[in-house]
């Protein structure tokens, strides 16, 4: 059985003219809590990089997706995502209406895919 690890939180910092800082927590699957911080090119940058200080699962992202799953102000966003490790692509999908919570909780989703095919 695949033993997961849960994004707890994912805080993020960054505007026009300031360096994106992403801080998560993760949950291990022997319910630790483990904390980091990065800076990034964007938000997603700085929210992925940390999440790879945590989890240490090098990889290579291919492509990133957002897209609207509803109408309006407050509609839901989605995000897709492919990582490339060892010649084999995993994929992650998960939707929020905070994109940068539904990109970390995409990636989190392909980093754990990736870590049960390593425990098989």
């Amino acid at each position: 059985m695949a033993r997961n690890y849960s994004l707890d939180r994912a805080v993020v910092t960054c505007g026009e003219g300031s360096i994106p800082v992403a801080s998560v927590r993760i949950i291990t699957p022997d319910g630790k809590e483990v904390a980091d911080a990065a800076m990034g090119v964007g938000p997603v940058d700085a929210v992925y990089k940390a999440i790879d200080r945590v989890m240490k699962v090098p990889n290579t992202l291919i492509s990133f997706t957002i897209k609207s799953t509803s109408i309006g102000a407050e509609a839901t966003g989605e995000a897709q995502i492919e990582i490339k490790k060892n010649n084999k692509v995993y994929t992650g999908c998960d939707s929020d209406v905070d994109i940068i919570a539904a990109a970390a909780k995409a990636y989190m989703n392909a980093l754990n895919k990736v870590l049960a095919d390593t425990e098989s």
